[in-house]
């Protein structure tokens, strides 16, 4: 009888990663399937960060680094923070990390304790409950709602905090439901996290670049906070660099070393040649390279919301941010078609997967069973074929 850790055995697989894994399947069983599960932008890699990549490999640029990044690489991510967010960090508080999703499990396991509470707004990412789970904290979960923008308030986060609170994890723009906190939201926010001298930030802001309301707000501007707020971020989505893994944390210094400790021992540094692209990336100007792609996802948001207008049953936000749209499918529920009857939205997304051959995430990954995500980070025609099969499947329904 094979024997797993009760580690692995209380933590789920993402479902993100699982719905693409069985949209792949289905595409090699000769299936047409229009896959809009993954967070990938459908864009390439810009050629300058290609080519700084390949002369690396020429010079030989392959033996290890320092654990959180070399040198050089952390002074431009400092001087990244202070152009972009006017935030002020030093190389000795720069991690980098085989992605974001590293750099927040570092953070997490570097601070939660078992039995520590961790506030996790919902709809969240479904990597932050997970790795909760391996820390052996406590989610405290504050539900949100369409009306609300998805997005928390500082009398709510007040409500929610107790003794054993050590951190929240919050990420704007949002993934999944491309919600974007303002400067004031932030604010207020971090004057209730002030209160409570034990209580951390983890501030998830990967999609710092795919932002349609303006500049980006960073929840480490506010001094009275900084020194407890961990940014995370990274080159997957603003550069196209899924594949590349690279993130990056900016906190203060003894979480830096603690994370580049635990680091160590789990992968050491990341791939030398994806940071010798990341450093190219760091200093690229945003009008010639960056704000191409996110005007085109601004185009695809509004062509999504757009079709989706014309499908019954389906409410939303309207996302300032990533590319995601994040609908609530209640008005399904309950309705039936041959062998599907829709309890919730795993089997409105199973439905959607094997009628329309749409492959969309279940609500349930992010803290909701009555939502869809699709992300729309692929090209306009395809949007467009996946809205129609999906306004004709959902028609069968009833």
């Amino acid at each position: 009888m094979p024997h797993l850790s009760d580690r692995v055995n209380q933590i789920s697989e993402s479902q993100t990663i699982a719905m693409a894994r069985k949209s792949r399947e289905l595409k090699a069983a000769g299936i047409d399937i229009i896959s809009l599960s993954l967070g990938e932008p459908d864009f390439t890699t810009p050629q300058i960060i290609k080519d700084a990549a390949k002369k690396a490999i020429d010079e030989n640029f392959s033996y290890y680094t320092h654990v959180s990044g070399y040198l050089e690489l952390r002074q431009a991510i400092c001087e990244k923070f202070k152009r972009d967010n006017n935030l002020i960090y030093t190389p000795d508080e720069i991690v980098v990390s085989t992605g974001a999703k590293q750099s927040i499990a570092n953070a997490v396991l570097c601070i939660i304790n078992k039995g520590d509470e961790v506030i996790i707004p919902s709809p969240f990412w479904v990597s932050y409950l997970e790795i909760l789970k391996l820390a052996e904290g406590v989610p405290k979960i504050i539900n949100t709602n369409i009306e609300a923008d998805f997005k928390i308030t500082a009398k709510q986060l007040e409500a929610a905090i107790t003794p054993k609170t050590r951190m929240i994890i919050l990420s704007t723009p949002c993934n999944p439901t491309g919600s974007v906190y303002t400067k004031a939201e932030l604010k207020a926010l971090a004057e209730v996290v002030s209160k409570h001298e034990e209580l951390y930030i983890l501030s998830d802001e990967i999609y710092e670049h795919i932002n349609f309301v303006g500049g980006h707000e960073s929840f480490a501007q506010f001094d009275f906070i900084k020194d407890r707020v961990i940014t995370i971020n990274g080159v997957s989505k603003g550069f196209a660099m899924t594949g590349w893994r690279g993130g990056i944390m900016a906190a203060p210094k003894w979480i830096a070393q603690a994370c580049d400790k635990m680091q160590g021992q789990f992968t050491s540094a990341t791939c030398s040649i994806t940071q010798r692209a990341m450093h190219v990336a760091m200093g690229l100007d945003y009008a010639t390279y960056i704000k191409p792609m996110r005007d085109a996802f601004l185009k695809r948001r509004d062509l999504v919301l757009k079709l989706m207008k014309d499908i019954p049953g389906l409410k939303t936000n309207v996302p300032q941010g990533a590319f995601y749209v994040y609908p609530e499918i209640s008005a399904y529920i309950g309705k039936k078609f041959e062998k599907y009857t829709i309890n919730n939205a795993t089997d409105l997304s199973l439905f959607l997967l094997d009628i329309a051959h749409v492959a969309l995430v279940p609500g349930a990954a992010f803290g909701d069973d009555k939502y869809i995500r699709f992300s729309y980070a692929t090209n306009e025609e395809k949007l467009t074929e996946a809205l129609k099969r999906m306004k004709e499947a959902l028609a069968k329904l009833q």
